[in-house]
This record gives structure tokens, sequence and C-alpha cells, in this order.
């Protein structure tokens, strides 16, 4: 159940992605969500080419299902994380951040499949005729830098489904089987999810980025950057509200950088701060009550569809 041409496509059991996450998506959580029937994706924006293919090797070592690689195209340097990312043993390059055009041709000659990541139905289009095998649409809820739309999952997936004849996997706002149902009703062919596998024990995020993402409610994220490097959602703390008291005061970009500085989002991931860290996380992150495995994660959510599909179908 649940065989869609995303399965087809990547070889993979469940048309389930998981998120290419900075700092998060490392390879145990890369292996577990491969070795479940998905398609584990590595986060590798701020890797270094030797990182990716040692991270690769450990993934290697514990499954032989296919996995991806997340790299944003405004690397200098993202040519040649492509190429290491194939000799690496990855099956699917996940672009982002840029235009497609230039990789992907070069990157199905060396036996691989492009999956890119938009925000609207313009660069979706756009996309297409760059030749990519599949887009991951994702909506404003998504954790993490966001698209300057502000399109909204619900209203975005239908748009591009219509927009395009490639396969449309669903982002944003998704972390159960509800809403892998309501995903491929609405004409996605698969989902792709960041926040959910956060709280996965095989998560690189610090625990308490774990335990502050257990905790938010629906209200728990905020949105920031919309004045410097672009809309970016995380929860709320002491750092966001900084940022949009410095941005409502009209602080320009040059004094908003010099008050952020780098490294936030190592600080949470890594360090564990999460009072001056940046914890980039989902709207969807306030249902999330519970830490579990990703193969329990990617069961529950095909268990809880099947539900859904069939109470559905009772009341026609």
């Amino acid at each position: 159940m649940f065989k869609t041409s995303i399965c087809d496509l990547f070889n993979i059991k469940y048309p389930i992605i998981l998120g290419g996450m900075l700092w998060v998506g490392k390879a145990d959580l890369v292996a577990g969500v491969s070795d479940a029937g998905g398609l584990g994706v590595l986060g590798a924006g701020g890797m270094t080419i030797e990182e990716i293919q040692s991270e690769f090797e450990i993934v290697k070592s514990k499954t032989d299902k296919p996995f991806g690689v997340n790299i944003p195209l405004v690397r200098p340097d993202s040519e040649d994380m492509i190429n290491a990312a194939i000799k690496a043993g990855a099956k699917v390059i996940v672009t982002s951040s840029g235009s497609p055009k230039k990789f992907t041709k070069m990157i199905q000659e060396q036996n691989c499949r492009v999956m890119h990541v938009v925000a609207n139905v313009k660069f979706a289009k756009k996309s297409e005729e760059a030749g990519v095998d599949a887009i991951a649409a994702e909506g404003y809820e998504a954790g993490g830098h966001n698209g300057k739309d502000e399109i909204t999952t619900m209203a975005l997936i239908p748009q591009i489904v219509e927009a395009v004849d490639i396969p449309v996997v669903a982002a944003g706002g998704i972390a159960d089987g509800k809403g892998f149902a309501a995903a491929l009703s609405l004409g996605a062919q698969g989902v792709q999810m960041g926040t959910r596998f956060v709280a996965a024990h095989e998560s690189a995020a610090h625990d308490n980025f774990k335990e502050a993402l257990l905790k938010i409610d629906d209200n728990g994220t905020c949105i920031t950057g919309r004045t410097t490097i672009g809309p970016t959602r995380a929860i709320k703390n002491e750092l966001t509200d900084m940022i949009v008291k410095a941005e409502g005061e009209g602080a320009s970009s040059e004094e908003l950088f010099e008050m952020i500085g780098e490294g936030r989002s190592i600080m949470a991931c890594i360090e564990g701060d999460c009072v001056q860290g940046s914890m980039y996380c989902g709207q969807i992150g306030g249902k999330i009550k519970e830490l579990k495995t990703s193969k329990q994660i990617i069961e529950d959510v095909i268990s809880e569809a099947q539900i859904v599909i069939k109470q559905l179908s009772s009341l026609i």
C-alpha cells in the first residue's frame, strides 16, 4: 500500500523522505530512515567533502538501502560536493537554494536522481524545464529557511501538481499519517519530513534541542530574517525575541548580522544552548510529544494513514 511513482523513482518501499537538515540529519538518522523503507537524506549544507564521505561510510555500514544527500547550490563547491556524494554511494541528490539547471544532466549521467526543493509554482516549472526527476514543494509551515512568498503547504501542493508533469513531494507541516494521507490527496506522490525526524532517537540534534521541541505548543515557532537572509522558522527563545525586536525597530541587515553573529544553529544543535542558539523547527512541532526511532516514525505514519483512508472510504 502507498506505492507511488516516488517509490519506483528512488527505489524505496515507502514514499517518505528525510528532509536534509543541517547538523541534525547525519549518518545514523540517514541510515535509520533508509533501512526502515524511506529515503534517508544527509544534511550536507555545513559539511566538508571529507565529512560527506566519512558520513556515507557510516551509512553504508548500517544499511544497504538507497540514500541521498541535500546540497545547497549556493555553496561555491557544490559541484565538488555532488561528485563526492555520488562517488560515496548517494543515489539521490536533493538540490536547494539555487538553480538545478547547471548540474541536473551531470548528475543523471552518473545514474543518480535529482529532486529540487521549491516554494512556488514559478520555480517548480523552471525546475521541470531543467530536467529534474522530482520536485519537493515546501510550504511556509516548514522549519528552517523558507520561501519569501509565504505560501502554505495546503495551498502550494495542488497548484504545483497541476503545473508540472513530474512527481511532487509535499514538505512542510507533515509529521504523521494524517498529514501523509492529506498530502497524497492533494496530488503529491510522497512526503518529506524534517521536524518529526528531529525528535528521532537517531537524530544528531542535542538532547536539549529534542526536549525543547517536545515541549512547544502550536504557537511555539516564529519567523525571523525577513529583512536579512530571508524567512527562517525556529522555536521561540531569547534569540528569536531579540531578532524580532530588532527587526521591528528597523535594524539594518548589517546591524542584524553583527548582532546575531555566526554559529547560532551549532550552538543549539550541537552544543545544546537552546536559549541563545537557533532551533530550526516547523509549525507541526507542537504535535510532537514523544521521541521515537526512525523506524517507529515511518511505521506509525503508514499505519495511521491506512486507518485514515479506510475511515474516509466508509463515508462514501
